[in-house]
């Protein structure tokens, strides 16, 4: 199965968030406003059936909602383990941020989240 098109994508974001309650599709549409403005190179993609974001054709960061919480998907543990002591309350699982729209990721540490996966991605 190929990949949508960044385009194509976006439709398909904006149909998920527009599905939710209003809190969380404020929350995650502030999220991906976030993670886009850190990493403007980044396109809006699909990754598992959640929305993302895609560097370099790899994958970035993920999102979604659920009934009780949303979370960040940083692609892998490393995040995970590097932002512990800083982010240690949003960490649900090996590799998820859990948050709600009244206790929500810190827009710096998105910010540093995404640069840090491009880092990553870049080989650095």
């Amino acid at each position: 199965m190929s990949q949508p098109t960044a385009a194509t994508a976006t439709e398909r974001i904006d149909a998920i968030l527009a599905g939710l309650p209003t809190d969380q599709a404020a929350t995650l549409q502030h999220l991906r406003e976030t993670i886009a403005a850190a990493a403007p190179e980044a396109e809006e993609a699909i990754s598992y059936g959640a929305p993302a974001f895609r560097y370099r054709g790899k994958a970035l960061l993920a999102y979604t909602a659920s009934k009780t919480h949303c979370s960040l998907f940083p692609m892998g543990p490393e995040l995970i383990d590097r932002h512990r002591d800083d982010l240690g309350a949003f960490i649900a699982a090996k590799g998820t941020f859990h948050f709600t729209p009244d206790h929500p990721i810190p827009d710096h540490a998105i910010a540093t989240l995404a640069r840090e996966r491009m880092a990553i991605i870049d080989g650095g």
